[in-house]
């Protein structure tokens, strides 16, 4: 008489093993793939945050420079920038400038990149650039450590009392908004709040 108990176990055994091995196999498919998304968030976390910071900063005072003292406007803006922690070297002249205040409005398309920048450049004019650099090479790179002194242009509706914001949109990173006052009373040099 011939048995088949052990043949049972053999089979219960080899049925056991397949689903092992798929199960490991299911569970190395859904890892790799947990691995792969969590990269992937991580990857667009660290983008998000990278284009919702700026990339630079306003170093110091933002000044309203008018011809004479008791001027019926502002002629031109002049501040310093420099990169914040963490950030790369940025390009200043792929940067747009746009300005506006209750009446007018000057896109980045207006705004031309004059190197070089002087006052006469700039005064009342659609023309930005940098006048000056601090610690800074010959190029128009904006590295670690470097500032560069920008001179903007704005119009002849910078006038007492008027708010105003001038916006700077770097190639990469977020726009900068520098949103001033024009004071009660114009001087040559004006320090805006």
């Amino acid at each position: 008489m011939s048995r088949e108990d052990a043949f049972t176990g053999l089979e219960a055994a080899i049925v056991l093993i397949a689903f092992v091995v798929v199960a490991a196999v299911f569970s190395y498919v859904v890892l790799g793939a947990g691995f792969f998304t969590t990269q992937k968030s991580q990857e667009t976390v660290y983008a998000g945050v990278k284009s919702a910071s700026s990339s630079f900063e306003i170093i110091g005072n933002v000044y309203g420079m008018c011809n004479t003292d008791g001027g019926a406007y502002l002629n031109y803006t002049k501040f310093t920038i420099g990169l914040t922690a963490g950030q790369n070297p940025m390009d200043v002249t792929k940067m747009a400038v746009s300005y506006s205040d209750e009446s007018t409005r000057w896109t980045g398309a207006d705004y031309t990149y004059k190197s070089n920048v002087a006052e006469s450049d700039v005064q009342n004019k659609k023309y930005w650039g940098i006048n000056s650099t601090i610690n800074a090479d010959s190029d128009t790179l904006l590295e670690p450590n470097e500032q560069f002194v920008i001179f903007v242009g704005v119009p002849t509706t910078a006038v007492p009392s008027e708010r105003f914001t001038i916006t700077l949109l770097p190639a990469d990173g977020a726009a900068y908004p520098i949103v001033r006052k024009v004071p009660a009373g114009i001087d040559k040099v004006n320090i805006l709040i």
